[in-house]
């Protein structure tokens, strides 16, 4: 492949999101589950925030009270949210964070 054709290739491609698939609660939530399970930060905060573009960022944050861009940087891979926002978030999710014993 020339790099002319591999040019041409990223320009037509456009990225995935998955949160133009989680159209569902119950999706939302077995994804959240999932992240919460591997215990890495970067994966659940990622989690977190794809949830939160299914949703839609906007609603979350009116309902949160917490600004579309401070959401954003927080629920992005990378991101550092606090305990008090990602609670904020939980409620305004309408889902649970469970405890279990570890095995």
């Amino acid at each position: 492949m020339t790099d002319d054709e591999y040019d041409r290739i990223l320009k037509t491609t456009a990225p995935f999101d998955a949160a133009e698939y989680l159209d569902d609660d119950e999706t939302q939530a077995g994804l959240l589950s999932d992240a919460l399970a591997s215990g890495d930060l970067d994966v659940i905060t990622s989690a977190f925030g794809v949830v939160a573009r299914a949703r839609g960022m906007t609603e979350l944050a009116q309902k949160t009270g917490l600004t579309r861009s401070a959401l954003y940087a927080a629920l992005k891979e990378g991101g550092n949210p606090t305990l008090d926002t990602v609670l904020k978030v939980v409620k305004a999710l309408g889902v649970q964070l469970k405890v279990n014993r570890a095995a």
